[in-house]
Protein backbone atom coordinates (compact mmCIF):
# COMPACT_ATOMS: atom_id res chain seq x y z
CA UNK A 1 0.00 0.00 0.00
CA UNK A 2 1.15 3.92 -0.87
CA UNK A 3 -0.45 6.91 -0.86
CA UNK A 4 -1.02 9.62 -2.52
CA UNK A 5 1.41 12.70 -2.10
CA UNK A 6 0.41 16.12 -2.71
CA UNK A 7 3.78 18.34 -3.14
CA UNK A 8 3.41 22.08 -3.08
CA UNK A 9 5.80 23.46 -5.31
CA UNK A 10 5.61 27.08 -4.23
CA UNK A 11 5.14 29.88 -6.90
CA UNK A 12 6.86 29.40 -9.46
CA UNK A 13 11.17 28.98 -9.04
CA UNK A 14 12.45 25.19 -8.65
CA UNK A 15 14.74 26.66 -5.67
CA UNK A 16 12.19 27.91 -3.78
CA UNK A 17 10.64 24.14 -3.45
CA UNK A 18 10.86 22.64 0.14
CA UNK A 19 13.73 20.19 0.53
CA UNK A 20 10.89 17.69 1.50
CA UNK A 21 8.93 18.69 -1.84
CA UNK A 22 12.30 18.22 -3.95
CA UNK A 23 13.18 14.98 -2.12
CA UNK A 24 9.82 13.00 -2.72
CA UNK A 25 10.02 14.45 -6.50
CA UNK A 26 13.29 13.12 -7.77
CA UNK A 27 12.05 9.88 -5.72
CA UNK A 28 8.72 9.20 -7.40
CA UNK A 29 7.92 6.45 -9.51
CA UNK A 30 4.22 7.99 -10.31
CA UNK A 31 4.42 12.16 -10.63
CA UNK A 32 0.36 13.50 -11.69
CA UNK A 33 -0.02 16.95 -12.41
CA UNK A 34 -2.70 19.23 -13.58
CA UNK A 35 -2.53 20.98 -16.92
CA UNK A 36 -4.58 22.68 -19.83
CA UNK A 37 -4.85 20.11 -22.93
CA UNK A 38 -2.45 20.60 -25.33
CA UNK A 39 -0.30 22.29 -22.98
CA UNK A 40 2.75 21.48 -20.67
CA UNK A 41 1.70 22.78 -17.37
CA UNK A 42 3.08 24.92 -15.20
CA UNK A 43 3.40 22.66 -12.70
CA UNK A 44 5.19 20.36 -14.79
CA UNK A 45 7.59 22.77 -16.19
CA UNK A 46 8.60 23.87 -12.62
CA UNK A 47 10.26 20.24 -11.90
CA UNK A 48 11.85 20.24 -15.70
CA UNK A 49 15.20 18.10 -15.02
CA UNK A 50 14.22 16.57 -11.93
CA UNK A 51 12.15 13.52 -12.62
CA UNK A 52 13.79 10.17 -12.31
CA UNK A 53 14.20 8.35 -16.13
CA UNK A 54 11.66 6.09 -15.63
CA UNK A 55 8.93 8.04 -13.19
CA UNK A 56 5.81 7.39 -14.93
CA UNK A 57 3.96 10.65 -16.09
CA UNK A 58 0.42 11.18 -15.82
CA UNK A 59 -0.85 14.45 -16.71
CA UNK A 60 -4.34 15.61 -15.63
CA UNK A 61 -5.76 17.38 -18.53
CA UNK A 62 -9.15 20.04 -17.09
CA UNK A 63 -12.01 19.27 -19.80
CA UNK A 64 -12.96 22.64 -19.92
CA UNK A 65 -10.83 26.30 -18.18
CA UNK A 66 -11.89 29.56 -19.51
CA UNK A 67 -14.21 28.46 -22.31
CA UNK A 68 -17.20 28.63 -20.73
CA UNK A 69 -18.24 30.72 -17.81
CA UNK A 70 -17.36 28.88 -14.04
CA UNK A 71 -21.16 29.83 -12.89
CA UNK A 72 -22.90 27.94 -16.05
CA UNK A 73 -24.09 24.07 -14.97
CA UNK A 74 -22.05 22.56 -17.37
CA UNK A 75 -18.42 23.96 -16.01
CA UNK A 76 -19.33 22.26 -12.73
CA UNK A 77 -20.80 18.69 -14.19
CA UNK A 78 -17.35 18.70 -16.21
CA UNK A 79 -15.01 19.50 -13.44
CA UNK A 80 -16.78 17.43 -11.15
CA UNK A 81 -16.51 14.34 -13.27
CA UNK A 82 -12.85 15.31 -13.78
CA UNK A 83 -12.39 15.09 -10.50
CA UNK A 84 -13.89 12.11 -9.59
CA UNK A 85 -12.15 9.97 -12.28
CA UNK A 86 -9.03 11.33 -10.97
CA UNK A 87 -10.02 10.54 -7.66
CA UNK A 88 -10.51 6.81 -8.52
CA UNK A 89 -7.73 6.66 -11.02
CA UNK A 90 -4.99 8.18 -8.26
CA UNK A 91 -6.64 6.16 -5.27
CA UNK A 92 -5.62 2.69 -7.70
CA UNK A 93 -2.10 3.83 -7.94
CA UNK A 94 -1.48 4.30 -4.35
CA UNK A 95 -3.13 0.64 -3.74
CA UNK A 96 0.51 -0.44 -4.91
CA UNK A 97 2.45 2.19 -4.53
CA UNK A 98 3.39 5.79 -3.27
CA UNK A 99 1.93 8.48 -6.26
CA UNK A 100 3.12 12.57 -6.26
CA UNK A 101 0.79 14.81 -6.90
CA UNK A 102 2.18 18.12 -8.20
CA UNK A 103 1.10 21.61 -7.29
CA UNK A 104 1.60 25.22 -7.50
CA UNK A 105 2.04 27.16 -5.12
CA UNK A 106 0.19 25.46 -1.32
CA UNK A 107 -2.15 22.71 -2.38
CA UNK A 108 -4.38 23.73 0.52
CA UNK A 109 -4.76 27.41 -0.87
CA UNK A 110 -6.74 27.99 -3.68
CA UNK A 111 -5.43 24.51 -5.30
CA UNK A 112 -7.21 22.34 -7.47
CA UNK A 113 -5.65 19.41 -5.22
CA UNK A 114 -8.22 20.73 -2.63
CA UNK A 115 -10.51 18.68 -4.74
CA UNK A 116 -9.22 15.67 -5.20
CA UNK A 117 -8.13 15.63 -1.43
CA UNK A 118 -11.81 15.81 -0.29
CA UNK A 119 -12.72 13.10 -2.47
CA UNK A 120 -9.83 10.34 -1.39
CA UNK A 121 -10.88 11.02 2.31
CA UNK A 122 -11.17 7.17 3.05
CA UNK A 123 -10.15 5.97 -0.26
CA UNK A 124 -6.44 6.14 0.08
CA UNK A 125 -3.71 7.71 2.78
CA UNK A 126 -3.09 11.28 1.58
CA UNK A 127 -0.24 13.45 2.49
CA UNK A 128 0.20 17.52 2.20
CA UNK A 129 3.77 18.76 1.73
CA UNK A 130 3.07 22.68 2.03
CA UNK A 131 4.54 25.10 -0.44
CA UNK A 132 5.38 29.65 -0.59
CA UNK A 133 2.02 30.61 -1.25
CA UNK A 134 2.11 32.41 -4.82
CA UNK A 135 1.06 35.94 -3.21
CA UNK A 136 4.34 35.49 -0.62
CA UNK A 137 6.81 34.71 -3.31
CA UNK A 138 4.86 37.84 -5.64
CA UNK A 139 4.84 40.31 -2.50
CA UNK A 140 8.90 39.44 -2.67
CA UNK A 141 9.74 39.46 -5.96
CA UNK A 142 8.22 42.99 -5.49
CA UNK A 143 9.74 43.92 -2.62
CA UNK A 144 6.50 45.58 -0.92
CA UNK A 145 6.08 44.53 2.90
CA UNK A 146 2.56 43.04 2.59
CA UNK A 147 1.79 44.14 6.42
CA UNK A 148 2.70 46.13 9.27
CA UNK A 149 1.49 45.92 13.25
CA UNK A 150 -2.00 44.96 13.14
CA UNK A 151 -2.94 45.39 9.57
CA UNK A 152 -5.12 42.92 8.42
CA UNK A 153 -4.74 40.92 5.38
CA UNK A 154 -7.75 40.32 2.96
CA UNK A 155 -7.31 38.08 -0.14
CA UNK A 156 -9.98 37.97 -2.90
CA UNK A 157 -10.63 35.75 -5.90
CA UNK A 158 -11.13 38.10 -8.98
CA UNK A 159 -13.81 36.30 -10.12
CA UNK A 160 -16.06 38.08 -7.31
CA UNK A 161 -18.34 40.53 -8.36
CA UNK A 162 -17.68 43.92 -8.21
CA UNK A 163 -19.27 45.29 -6.05
CA UNK A 164 -18.06 42.69 -3.63
CA UNK A 165 -14.23 43.15 -4.74
CA UNK A 166 -14.70 47.25 -3.67
CA UNK A 167 -16.26 46.47 -0.49
CA UNK A 168 -13.39 44.21 0.77
CA UNK A 169 -10.72 46.25 -0.65
CA UNK A 170 -12.21 49.34 1.08
CA UNK A 171 -12.09 47.49 4.09
CA UNK A 172 -8.65 45.50 4.57
CA UNK A 173 -5.61 47.55 5.32
CA UNK A 174 -3.57 45.13 2.76
CA UNK A 175 -5.04 43.47 0.14
CA UNK A 176 -4.00 40.44 -2.67
CA UNK A 177 -6.61 39.94 -5.95
CA UNK A 178 -6.08 35.97 -6.74
CA UNK A 179 -6.94 34.81 -10.31
CA UNK A 180 -6.57 38.12 -12.10
CA UNK A 181 -6.18 37.41 -15.84
CA UNK A 182 -9.17 38.54 -17.99
CA UNK A 183 -10.56 40.06 -14.86
CA UNK A 184 -8.12 42.50 -14.56
CA UNK A 185 -10.47 45.32 -15.88
CA UNK A 186 -13.12 44.23 -12.90
CA UNK A 187 -10.60 44.77 -10.55
CA UNK A 188 -8.70 47.91 -11.50
CA UNK A 189 -12.43 49.82 -11.11
CA UNK A 190 -13.20 47.80 -8.01
CA UNK A 191 -10.03 48.92 -6.30
CA UNK A 192 -10.55 52.64 -7.86
CA UNK A 193 -14.21 52.86 -6.51
CA UNK A 194 -12.59 51.33 -2.83
CA UNK A 195 -10.29 54.60 -2.72
CA UNK A 196 -7.03 51.99 -3.41
CA UNK A 197 -5.71 51.75 -6.84
CA UNK A 198 -2.69 54.17 -6.79
CA UNK A 199 -1.65 51.91 -4.12
CA UNK A 200 -1.47 48.69 -6.02
CA UNK A 201 0.68 47.45 -7.67
CA UNK A 202 0.62 43.70 -10.32
CA UNK A 203 3.17 41.34 -10.16
CA UNK A 204 3.42 38.81 -13.41
CA UNK A 205 4.71 35.40 -13.36
CA UNK A 206 6.16 36.26 -10.32
CA UNK A 207 9.62 34.21 -9.17
CA UNK A 208 9.36 33.17 -12.49
CA UNK A 209 11.26 33.90 -15.87
CA UNK A 210 9.26 37.00 -17.37
CA UNK A 211 8.77 38.10 -14.59
CA UNK A 212 7.39 41.84 -14.40
CA UNK A 213 6.40 44.07 -11.32
CA UNK A 214 4.26 47.20 -12.26
CA UNK A 215 1.91 49.98 -10.71
CA UNK A 216 -1.66 49.03 -11.27
CA UNK A 217 -2.05 52.05 -13.23
CA UNK A 218 0.56 51.66 -15.47
CA UNK A 219 -0.89 48.38 -16.72
CA UNK A 220 -2.18 49.08 -20.54
CA UNK A 221 -4.81 46.62 -21.50
CA UNK A 222 -7.52 44.23 -20.46
CA UNK A 223 -5.88 40.82 -19.53
CA UNK A 224 -2.88 39.72 -18.11
CA UNK A 225 -1.39 36.21 -17.43
CA UNK A 226 -3.39 33.77 -15.55
CA UNK A 227 0.09 33.72 -12.92
CA UNK A 228 -0.81 37.63 -11.56
CA UNK A 229 -1.55 38.85 -8.51
CA UNK A 230 -2.56 42.49 -7.51
CA UNK A 231 -1.10 43.48 -4.13
CA UNK A 232 -2.20 46.11 -1.89
CA UNK A 233 0.35 46.90 0.95
CA UNK A 234 -1.14 47.71 4.44
CA UNK A 235 0.43 50.59 6.50
CA UNK A 236 0.01 49.93 9.67
CA UNK A 237 1.58 50.22 13.21
CA UNK A 238 5.58 50.47 13.65
CA UNK A 239 8.06 52.13 15.70
CA UNK A 240 8.69 55.17 14.72
CA UNK A 241 11.19 57.95 15.98
CA UNK A 242 9.84 60.89 17.17
CA UNK A 243 11.14 64.14 16.16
Amino acid sequence: MGKVICAGLGPGDPELLSVKSDRLIRNAHHVAYFRKAGRSGQARRIVEGMLRPDAVEHPMDYPVTTEIPFDHPDYNRMLAEFYEFWADRLAELAATGDVVVLCEGDPLFYGSFMHLHSRLQGRAEVEIVPGIPGMAGCWNAAGLPITWGDDVLTVLAGTLPEADLARHAAAADAVVVMKTGRNLPKVRRALAAAGRLEEAWLVERGTMPGQRVTRLTEVEGSDCPYFAIVLVAGNGRRPELQE
